[in-house]
């Protein structure tokens, strides 16, 4: 008789760990922007976590704190064991390999006096990293890799170019480094719809081939759902929600994730939306955070506990965490 033995696989550990993060905008006569208040999560080998939210929740700028630019006013934002925030500007720059972002605006993001061959090679040049013929090798397999001729491409400017090939510049001049962590912030809001498909399935197609780890933001929660492993929503600088893409979608735990979701539009005309109503009122300011809860100032479900303690991430379930006093679940 054989004796059942059971094994317990270690958890590997988070290419990006993010703790209590705090970005701060001081306005003068005394008022700060609190655009990001203890945001905290891990992202592990492999994983794309999408970052989600309506305008103004602080969703790019917490992918800009974690990408130091500027750095956050505190908080710890770990890449691979070292605490980029914690590191100066020497130091930094030398990690900067190990992490790249795709910005929102393609066209905006690249140099317009620069060509292509340039632009791309460009990391490389700055982190002192081969000779001038492997750079050049290296620029050419990579525009091939994200759809670009290389030989249509080296010797123009970026607007020469549309929308979606800027976006594909700008995809190679971030996979060049070869990245451990590949920032994308709201990557196809910028392009036309039938463009967008075309750019989320080269990221996907991207982050196959070089075996990327990821932070996906976006407003777009359908596009989410295709690229992402497990999803954060953001509400007015905090962290509302966290779990994997598949529970979020099929049993969303916080109210302002359902009333996300249930805006989301169908392509279908006999569908009849029904979003999730909210308080009337004026919108809250990060300038003046409401106490308590964030939401509460439009949540229906919101009671006085909710206008007097923050609530704090609580595991609700094995990997789903909700800032709530009421879940939905």
């Amino acid at each position: 008789m054989s004796e059942a033995t059971s094994y317990q696989v270690a958890k590997p550990e988070p290419v990006l760990r993010v703790e209590d993060l705090v970005v701060e905008f001081p306005l003068g006569r005394g008022e700060v922007v609190h655009a990001v208040s203890g945001v905290s999560f891990e992202i592990y080998p492999g994983e794309t976590l999408g970052l989600v939210g309506e305008s103004g929740c602080g969703k790019s700028t917490t992918a800009r704190a974690v990408m130091q630019l500027p750095a956050p006013t505190s908080g710890k934002v770990i890449l691979n064991g070292i605490d980029l925030a914690a590191l100066n500007s020497g130091e930094l720059r030398r990690q900067r390999k190990q992490f790249q972002m795709i910005f929102q605006d393609p066209i905006s993001s690249l140099n317009p006096r620069r060509k292509v061959s340039d632009i791309v090679e460009m990391p490389l040049v700055v982190m002192g990293e081969g000779t001038p013929e492997e750079r050049a090798v290296r620029v050419r397999e990579v525009l091939a890799a994200v759809g670009l001729d290389p030989e249509a491409s080296l010797d123009r400017r970026p607007f020469q170019f549309s929308g979606g090939q800027c976006q594909r510049i700008s995809i190679a001049r971030a996979l060049i480094s070869e990245p451990a962590m590949l920032i994308c912030d709201e990557p196809v809001s910028a392009l036309d719809v039938s463009i967008q498909a075309q750019i989320i399935n080269l990221i996907q197609d991207m982050r196959r081939r070089y075996d990327l780890t990821m932070l996906f933001i976006s407003h777009d929660l359908s596009v989410v759902k295709i690229v992402c492993d497990r999803v954060a929503v953001m509400y007015l600088g905090r962290m509302c929600e966290l779990t994997d893409s598949e529970t979020l979608y099929r049993q969303p735990a916080h109210p302002y994730t359902a009333a996300l979701l249930s805006a989301i539009p169908e392509a279908d005309p006999s569908h009849e939306p029904r979003p999730i109503a909210m308080k009337e009122g004026e919108l809250p300011s990060a300038t003046r955070p409401p106490p308590g809860c964030r939401f509460n100032t439009r949540c229906p479900k919101a009671q006085d506990i909710c206008t007097q303690a923050v609530p704090p991430m609580t595991d609700i379930a094995a990997g789903h965490a909700v800032a709530c006093h009421f879940p939905l679940i």
